[in-house]
């Protein structure tokens, strides 16, 4: 085990409520950006751990999409809440599972005494790219930010086994083609513009994810020495609402996973930690209690933490 402790945690979501049918979904609103929203994520997570900035000493930005082409996000989030302090900043990025990666991640520098407690902050800003043609991924995300505070614990708390895959012949099947190195911005026409918009084949996505994730989920039980039953309770990437559909494939009960789907929808990078925090300041995770973080991600990627809360 990997000592760890999460000290605390807050999220907020962007101001503008839109509903499409029965599913709830918040977008940005006028002048709002996804800093904004981070910036207080991160006043409630030091709140909830009794913190300042000055007790951090790493900041994390585990946020699937980039702020700006540079500096890394981390960089413009430690401009919001840290100016003038040297803390490091660094982006950690996995598109949707970035939070559970920069996890995994921050277990590893806290654990070898790197650093003592760290910032992890994710969200996106999902409605900038949506494509309004495209009313499968149209209606089905979010804006949100959350912060975590994690470090060294003195119980014992802690990473259990963690793991993660990329299967890439599932790269083009969730994308944005535009804006960056491959296809710049100065690119861009109106013969082009859908690259500059998010693309999802879901279908696609839905396939390989049930084809790969039984076997990613058996082999990292497998290699945890661990069951479904010694987990008490799994909080996977809210991807769509699917997840009623890929969840009994993977073996696991309706009652033993988190589904935020309808009322928050997808929302990226934040997906995990949002439904984690949320489960944590409702009681619904306590302080012993074995805990899954798991999902898939563009790439295809998965992700999976196993933690001692």
């Amino acid at each position: 085990m990997r000592n760890l402790k999460i000290y605390g945690c807050g999220s907020t979501l962007a101001s503008t409520k839109i509903m499409f049918g029965d599913q709830t979904r918040y977008r940005l609103g006028d002048g709002q950006t996804i800093l904004d929203l981070a910036e207080v994520a991160i006043k409630k997570a030091l709140e909830d751990a009794g913190m300042k900035m000055s007790d951090i000493d790493c900041i994390i930005g585990g946020m699937a999409t980039p702020l700006q082409a540079i500096p890394c996000n981390a960089a413009l989030i430690h401009e919001r809440v840290a100016l003038g302090m040297d803390i490091p900043a660094m982006d950690i990025n996995t598109t949707c599972t970035s939070f559970v990666t920069a996890l995994d991640m921050a277990a590893y520098m806290t654990d070898c005494g790197r650093y003592s407690r760290i910032l992890i902050v994710s969200g996106d800003t999902a409605s900038a790219a949506l494509n309004p043609n495209q009313r499968e991924s149209y209606e089905l995300f979010s804006d949100v930010a959350t912060a975590f505070i994690v470090g060294k614990s003195d119980t014992d708390s802690g990473v259990l086994f963690a793991a993660q895959k990329t299967w890439s012949e599932g790269a083009h099947d969730t994308e944005i083609r535009g804006g960056c190195g491959l296809l710049s911005a100065f690119k861009f026409s109106e013969e082009n513009k859908e690259d500059y918009y998010f693309d999802m084949k879901g279908i696609k996505v839905l396939k390989l994810s049930a084809y790969k994730l039984p076997g990613f989920l058996k082999e990292s039980l497998e290699k945890a020495e661990m069951s479904l039953d010694d987990i008490d309770i799994i909080v996977p990437h809210q991807a769509s609402k699917a997840l009623d559909m890929i969840m009994p494939r993977l073996g696991i009960d309706k009652s033993k996973y988190i589904n935020r789907v309808k009322e928050l929808g997808n929302m990226i990078s934040a997906s995990i930690p949002y439904a984690l925090c949320d489960a944590i300041h409702d009681g619904q995770i306590v302080r012993g209690n074995t805990v899954m973080l798991i999902g898939t991600a563009a790439g295809l990627t998965s992700s999976m933490v196993i933690l001692k809360y």
